[in-house]
Parts: structure tokens; C-alpha cells; sequence
């Protein structure tokens, strides 16, 4: 275990800020397998939308006390007890008071000297002005990772996981046609609101843009240009191919809502296209 039970408090180094539905599970594991990447034992701290979007604090009581208890059952299935340091650990990044700077930064303690520790929160992409301005003056030195994915695809994948979380199977095509109407649907993928208030404070030497499609296509071209960007030295990752989160097939999208949400996403569609160019258009998917 990449673990120093002594170490004293610190902030990330690198930040996944997005997008939801966007590979980042993916790239959270894969780095995580880096010699010299630290990632807590649970993805997606979401330290900076607890503090600048008011919705999202009520979940996330729920993500931690999960985070936890998954943690707790991967240690069971291997028939292992759960080491001490690891116990208090999630002891006291559990415990209140939770969300404070200094809570942050007891997040990433146990992060080797020598390491780049990583926070992956896809919902970091939506944070307001005033959020975005906040991480500018708290990490003055990070660097952020941003993988931009086809909008409509994405979408679709945030609608299957809503619908899955919640139980609920659209019957008719009107049904599907009232479920591409939910907000949230345009919200985590408003690259046309995000990407301008990001790129206002941080050009490239900073923040990387990459495209959805190169994980399927060439994942290990994908984790070069990130170890580039980081400045690691190449690593040998596992399980490259590996899908974290695959959608429910049985879950199918009728031509009319796919329709439907190209409609409503095109302007996001003119907006990628004027910012990133066509060749990085070309591997959205």
C-alpha cells in the first residue's frame, strides 16, 4: 500500500475536473497504479462543489458513507483485516467537521513524499465563477485534466445511470421524451458555460483537454499525454481496456429522444467545434 501513516497534511497536486460520464473512474484507476501518484481510497473527494453548489451537499453525506462502506467490502472479499492506519484514516475523513481546508488537505496526507496526489471530481467542471476563482487562489500550482466527451453520448450515459440509480424503466417513447428533459442532463455537460470560465484562468502549461474517444481507441496514447503533461515517467499500467462503468443495455434510447438531445445540445456541438477544432471533435467517441 503507497501509504505514509505519518504524513502531515498537503493539497492535490493534480485535479480530474470532468466531465461526468467522461472516463474519469477510468483515469482515476489507471494513475492510481503509478508509482508516483497518490490517490485516496475513494474517488471524487468533491471538496469545491460542497462549497460552491448548494445542491450537491445533500448527497453527500450518502457518497462518503458508501465510499466507506465499499472501501470496507473490498477488504472483506480478499479475507484481510483492513490495516490500523487505513481504519483512522477513514475514521476521521469521515467525521465532522468535514469540508473545511484543513479536512481537504488531511484528505491527502498520507500521500508519499515525493508523489503528485490526485483528486478525480467530475463535478468539479460545474463550479460557479466564484468556485472556479477560489481553486485558482487554494492551488496556485496544480495542474487539471479535463476529458471532454461527445455530448449527446454523455448525456445518454448520465440518463442511463439516473434511471438505473432510481429504478425507473421509460415504456413508451413519450415517456424517454420527458426523461431528456431533465436539467441535470444539460447541466454536467455545458462545456459552452465551463470551458470559457476554466480556460480564463488556466492555459495549457495548466489545464489538459482530451477526448473521450481515445480511451476505447488508444488508451495507453491517452496516459502518455497525461504522464507528459504531469511530468511522470512512463508506467507499465493493468487492465488498460478495462470498462469501470459500462451502461445498461437493456436500457435502450429511442431515435426520437436521441433526436431529441442532439437538438438540444447543438449549440454545445458549434460551440467544441469553434474551441478544440475538428480533429479533436473526431475522437469524442
Amino acid at each position: 500500500m503507497n501509504w505514509d501513516p505519518e504524513g502531515k497534511p498537503r493539497k492535490p497536486d493534480v485535479l480530474g475536473i470532468g466531465a461526468q460520464k467522461a472516463g474519469t473512474t477510468w483515469l482515476s484507476q489507471m494513475l492510481g497504479q503509478h508509482p508516483d501518484v497518490w490517490a485516496p481510497p475513494f474517488k471524487e473527494v468533491q471538496f469545491f462543489n460542497h462549497r460552491f453548489v448548494e445542491e450537491h451537499r445533500k448527497w453527500l453525506p450518502w457518497h462518503f458513507r458508501r465510499g466507506r462502506q465499499n472501501i470496507e467490502k473490498r477488504w472483506a472479499a480478499r479475507g484481510e483485516e483492513m490495516p490500523r492506519a487505513m481504519v483512522r484514516y477513514l475514521d476521521r475523513v469521515t467525521r465532522e467537521p468535514m469540508f473545511t481546508n484543513h479536512w481537504y488537505k488531511l484528505v491527502f496526507a498520507p500521500a508519499p513524499q515525493g508523489t503528485k496526489a490526485i483528486d478525480v471530481t467530475p463535478e468539479y467542471s460545474t463550479l460557479p465563477p466564484e468556485g472556479v476563482d477560489f481553486v485558482t487562489k487554494f492551488l496556485p500550482q496544480a495542474k487539471f485534466v479535463y476529458i471532454i466527451r461527445h455530448p449527446v453520448d454523455r448525456a445518454i450515459s448520465q440518463l442511463k445511470m439516473n434511471l438505473t440509480r432510481a429504478g425507473r424503466k421509460p415504456a413508451t417513447v413519450e415517456d424517454w421524451l420527458k426523461e431528456v428533459e431533465a436539467p441535470e442532463l444539460m447541466d454536467r455537460g455545458d462545456y459552452m458555460s465551463y470551458v470559457p470560465r476554466w480556460n480564463a484562468h488556466f492555459g495549457p502549461d495548466r489545464l489538459l483537454y482530451l477526448p473521450f474517444g481515445m480511451i476505447a481507441r488508444d488508451p495507453l496514447s491517452f496516459l502518455r499525454r497525461v504522464e507528459d503533461f504531469l511530468g511522470l515517467a512512463p508506467h507499465d499500467y493493468r487492465d488498460l481496456g478495462k470498462k469501470v462503468f459500462a451502461s445498461d443495455n437493456a436500457l435502450v434510447v429511442p431515435d426520437r429522444a436521441r433526436a431529441r438531445l442532439r437538438e438540444k445540445l447543438e449549440p454545445q456541438f458549434e460551440f467544441l467545434d469553434r474551441t478544440f477544432g475538428p480533429e479533436f471533435i473526431r475522437q469524442f467517441r
